[in-house]
């Protein structure tokens, strides 16, 4: 379609209209990701695009970085798809019901956890960091802690959030 053609039906928007200043792209600085989201020992998490952030309805996006051989309990994330492209560092996953298959990712790589399938997080260096961007695709913080015994122990992990101020298993 050239910009010469009229939107499909559907897709009208008056480029005139001021609320395209508010309503349109919303850059959210490096300097400006929101650190108060839920945090597991060992991770930090940042949000960039949110709700509250960008009006964002369908997803959730923003950065993890997870200290050196820090790993996280059995757990899932219910009905949500989750991408995780690791900028730095070496990202270890263990999936299944026992958490039997693994895979690892370095630098450019993408992750995709489909819904409810267990997983385990691993950054797979003794000594490095490992630096992720995190998108997943509601902005629900569903963390569902499983009681199935990981194929590699997790150091204590709570879900810590402004509902578990203070941990929980």
């Amino acid at each position: 379609m050239s910009t010469l053609d009229p939107p499909s039906e559907g897709h009208r928007h008056d480029l005139a209209d001021p609320k395209w200043k508010h309503d349109g792209v919303c850059v959210i600085p490096a300097n400006q990701l929101d650190r108060n989201t839920a945090q597991t020992p060992g991770m930090d998490r940042k949000a960039a695009i949110t709700f509250a952030r960008a009006g964002a309805q369908k997803l959730w996006a923003g950065t993890v970085t997870i200290h050196a051989n820090a790993k996280t309990g059995a757990h899932h994330h219910g009905h949500l798809e989750s991408v995780i492209y690791v900028v730095r560092g070496r990202a270890r996953m263990r999936w299944g019901e026992h958490l039997e298959f693994t895979a690892e990712a370095g630098p450019g790589d993408f992750i995709y956890v489909p819904p409810y399938v267990p997983h385990q997080e691993i950054n797979a260096s003794p000594t490095e960091l490992l630096e992720c961007v995190l998108c997943r695709s509601d902005g629900e913080a569903i963390a569902v802690n499983l009681d199935i015994e990981p194929a590699e122990r997790p150091e204590q992990v709570l879900w810590v959030d402004p509902t578990h101020p203070d941990g929980a298993v």
